[in-house]
């Protein structure tokens, strides 16, 4: 018999919001752990001269069903490289310089990835919320049941 919402063969209503928030954390912990890679890596030129830099990194994401819960799933998808232009900045002594004297610099902006990084941070603190006032809940529906 498929699951339906009740508590009997399934993890209830209150289990799939925390399965739905537990996965939206970690999904939006992956997001930001790509967000700073792409901060850290924003000056960052080429091995050598006239070869292509770091290329921003970005995160999809997939939604997926969980069969035991019945609980929508927020999973991480694939992790592209952003197909953006390279930045160019003529600095001719530069060791990644090309023949014309232009180094090449990663297709990242830092303020993009500020942003992202501030809504990924936001994202996974209100899937915290969900979880604490799920626990919460789980523990007046015991208190009820003691009573």
């Amino acid at each position: 018999m498929p699951y339906r919402g009740s508590p009997v063969g399934g993890v209830g209503a209150i289990g799939q919001a925390m399965a739905t928030a537990a996965s939206g954390m970690s999904a939006q912990a992956v997001r930001m752990r790509l967000a700073a890679e792409n901060l850290t890596n924003a000056e960052s030129t080429a091995a050598v001269p006239g070869g292509d830099p770091y290329s921003r990194r970005v995160l999809t994401f997939e939604q997926q069903v969980d069969r035991a819960s019945g609980a929508r799933l927020v999973v991480p998808g694939r992790i592209t490289r952003d197909p953006g232009e390279f930045r160019l900045e003529y600095d001719p002594g530069h060791p990644a310089a090309d023949a014309r004297g232009y180094v090449k610099l990663p297709n990242v902006q830092p303020l993009v990835e500020q942003a992202d990084l501030r809504a990924a941070q936001v994202s996974y603190e209100a899937s915290v919320a969900v979880v604490q006032q799920a626990r919460s809940m789980y523990a007046k529906t015991l208190e009820i049941l003691k009573g």
